[in-house]
């Protein structure tokens, strides 16, 4: 043992005044261990020591007096950083608003100073919680909602928000996470409620974002959070899984309809023109044959007239004048034979083949 006797007694270690001693006794070297009163009374000597006057008289006590006054008025100096921003509280009430840099305040117990940060974004995720391995854990609780054409929608969203001004962010609001998060739910439910389902899945995304993002801004703004909210992101949106198979048969038949409709209107916009072009085409082939009939009509009643007037004024020659023209008309282009009725009774006279001869000629 440690402590066992060597100078060959035997035996452990003994009590009282025995040859050996214990650990704290004179051992056989005749060593003393430390005395913790020794060590104190030598500590006040130096102190004494280093004070004017011994330490003894009323200076000593003066400036001790001195030291711990300057230690606790120097004690009123902080530093706030570029992304933060100081609340004084005087006897745990606002008294000023301090920018990043070295400030002073009061010693404490008469002032503290609060320094959150006002820089960061904080995240509130509503409808399901991010694990720390990156999966999501749903809360149906929160994320089931009703849409505007009465059905139900699963969906989650992030809120991102900073401090705007800390003085009204300490101060006017206990919890303010909680209520950021049950406004935000609340402006959701809003928006969702006055949205059907499939604009609210599909392109209608966007305009949700916008106006739960205005309506939770005006809400904090009312209860005097003093923070700004940055974004409200939509995770992914659809109905329950207990009737996702029935909305996916829904909107199958919805593109179907849809597409039937598209070549519908495809269909009528390649006919209708068609029609239309042939309708004015023969509306301008009849006015056109209108207008020639009625022409055609007029001369020939122009043309009648005229003849009229001209019988009138000597009837014989206009008749012969028709006749031979009735007569040229007619006769135009048949093989003629003339013969002469008041002859000497010779019959046929003879002629000139002029009509074969012109048919020779022309082979």
């Amino acid at each position: 043992m440690p402590w066992s006797n060597q100078g060959g007694n035997g035996g452990g270690w003994q009590g009282g005044g025995g040859g050996n001693r214990g650990p704290w006794g004179q051992g056989p070297s005749g060593q003393q261990p430390p005395n913790l009163e020794d060590i104190i009374k030598k500590g006040q000597e130096k102190l004494k020591d280093s004070l004017p006057g011994g330490g003894g008289g009323k200076l000593g006590f003066f400036v001790i007096i001195m030291v711990a006054l300057v230690g606790w008025l120097a004690s009123g100096f902080y530093k706030v950083e570029t992304n933060q921003q100081g609340v004084v509280l005087r006897f745990g009430e606002k008294v000023a608003i301090t920018q990043p840099g070295l400030n002073y305040h009061l010693p404490f117990p008469i002032e503290t100073v609060l320094t959150p940060n006002v820089t960061k974004v904080n995240s509130i995720e509503i409808g399901f919680r991010q694990t720390r391995s990156g999966a999501q854990t749903p809360f149906t609780a929160e994320s089931l909602m009703l849409t505007g054409d009465e059905n139900i929608i699963n969906i989650g969203f992030t809120v991102l928000w900073r401090i705007r001004d800390a003085s009204d962010f300490l101060f006017n609001v206990a919890d303010q996470e909680t209520t950021i998060r049950a406004a935000a739910e609340s402006a959701m439910r809003e928006v969702v409620g006055r949205t059907e389902l499939t604009i609210a899945i599909t392109e209608g995304r966007l305009a949700i974002e916008n106006d739960v993002q205005a309506k939770l801004q005006k809400v904090v703004d009312v209860y005097g959070l003093g923070v700004e909210i940055s974004e409200v992101k939509l995770q992914d949106s659809e109905p329950p899984a207990q009737v996702i198979d029935a909305f996916r048969d829904v909107q199958a038949a919805v593109a179907d309809k849809e597409r039937a409709q598209n070549e519908a209107l495809s269909y009528a916009n390649d006919i209708v023109p068609r029609a239309r072009g042939q309708a004015e085409m023969m509306r301008q082939e009849a006015e056109g044959y209108k207008q020639r009939v009625i022409a055609e009509a007029e001369g020939e009643a122009s043309r009648f007239v005229s003849i009229y007037d001209e019988y009138k004024k000597a009837p014989g020659v206009t008749r012969q004048r028709i006749y031979l023209e009735t007569m040229q008309e007619v006769l135009k282009g048949k093989n003629k034979v003339i013969i002469d009725s008041n002859g000497t009774g010779q019959g046929v006279v003879p002629y000139l083949p002029l009509n074969e001869l012109n048919k020779k000629g022309a082979k």
